[in-house]
């Protein structure tokens, strides 16, 4: 499935991310803080929408920086740097799952589940809001693929990369998140 301009962005997104890559190999500071400051929000985004709380997604996100400051000089792939984080947000997230399993704590949506980032036109937000609620009722496997691929904006190959799956698992279970999706938000009484 091809997103138009979108496609050219990712790959411009990829090229800036690689360089700043490498400058961070090179032992550039201000490189690493650049870095953080353009995928700390995507980052945070993501995790905030598989572990359901803010607070957990903040602790979870420094963690996924910890090991992406001690990952970079082995980062062979300075391109590849956005599957690389997801992946490693990924694996932050099912160990942070399967501790609070262990411990009889599952994380529960948090109260500030609909806080909007920023202000935006009245129709995003209750776009965003009604996704957000949709997104809250699907199983984690589809909830995830939806972030990675439409909020997250990751090329398909990038979203099978992060979820170790071939690209045709990763339509499959598009096709699948967005059709449940679709029911999830028409039982909730929002428009389709």
């Amino acid at each position: 499935m091809t997103r138009g301009g979108e496609q050219e962005v990712s790959v411009d997104e990829a090229r800036r991310s690689g360089l700043l890559v490498v400058r961070c190999q090179l032992g550039e500071r201000e490189a690493l803080s650049e870095l953080v400051r353009v995928w700390h929000a995507p980052l945070w985004r993501y995790v905030r929408g598989l572990v359901g709380s803010a607070h957990v997604a903040d602790d979870v996100a420094q963690d996924v920086w910890v090991a992406v400051v001690r990952g970079l000089p082995r980062l062979r792939e300075p391109l590849r740097f956005a599957a690389w984080l997801f992946a490693i947000a990924r694996r932050a997230v099912t160990d942070h799952l399967r501790r609070a399993y262990a411990a009889e704590e599952i994380p529960a949506a948090a109260e500030d589940a609909g806080a909007a980032e920023g202000e935006d036109a009245p129709e995003r937000v209750l776009n965003a809001m009604e996704i957000e609620a949709g997104l809250s009722g699907l199983p984690l496997r589809e909830r995830e693929v939806l972030i990675l691929f439409h909020l997250q904006d990751l090329p398909l190959a990038a979203v099978a990369e992060v979820l170790g799956v071939p690209p045709g698992t990763v339509k499959s279970r598009l096709h699948r998140a967005r059709r449940l999706l679709r029911d999830v938000l028409a039982e909730r009484g929002y428009e389709a």
